[in-house]
């Protein structure tokens, strides 16, 4: 489980193919001295597993899944990666659950920059625009952001000058690809109101 609020970015130094899925490489040197095999770490917003550290590298395997589902088979050497440890027991709550699984990926449709802010439209497919409403919220590349407007196949968000700078999602251009992951309580609350319309039948 995850805040949202990312810790850090780090760099990608490999994408090594390993048949059915990859190993990702990545350099963060206060990560990989703090990390230790089976450690859990958002890796822009999605859950992996640490399964090797090297100096000041860490790396995990991603699954084919994972790579469907997910930016994370598009990454290339040298590009920027949001990076979160998960939560522990009485660590503060400052973004919102994240859990770390991403429900899909969306593209930057739109970006309006205005001086150091920045408010982005992002496409996604309806059945999660479903699970969303304004102020409530979402994470982009596990970035925890409020919902400012929804429309049926897109939703955005306005970015603060600090955010920009600290996660990799003062990099995105329009058409970049994203991995959302909606609301967990959101997705609670559509379950059991589609199960309540089921029984009413």
């Amino acid at each position: 489980m995850f805040t949202g609020l990312v810790e850090t970015t780090g760099e990608v130094v490999e994408v090594r193919p390993e048949t059915p899925g990859m190993r990702l490489i990545v350099r963060q040197g206060e990560f990989a001295g703090g990390a230790a095999l089976g450690d859990s770490i958002a890796v822009n917003g999605c859950c992996l597993t640490v399964v090797a550290i090297e100096d000041d590298t860490f790396s995990f395997d991603v699954g084919p899944e994972t790579l469907k589902l997910t930016n994370l088979g598009r990454l290339q050497a040298g590009d920027k990666i949001n990076l979160e440890r998960s939560l522990k027991v009485g660590d503060e709550l400052g973004g919102h659950f994240v859990t770390g699984h991403i429900d899909a990926m969306g593209l930057v449709d739109e970006r309006i920059d205005d001086a150091e802010w920045s408010t982005m439209w992002f496409r996604v497919p309806p059945r999660l625009t479903s699970q969303m409403a304004a102020k409530g919220s979402v994470a982009v590349n596990g970035v925890s952001l409020t919902l400012v407007d929804v429309e049926v196949q897109r939703f955005s968000v306005m970015l603060i000058p600090h955010t920009l700078q600290v996660t990799n999602l003062g990099d995105l251009q329009v058409r970049s690809k994203v991995n959302i992951e909606t609301d967990i309580l959101a997705k609670y609350v559509e379950k059991q109101i589609e199960g309540q319309m089921t029984n009413d039948k």
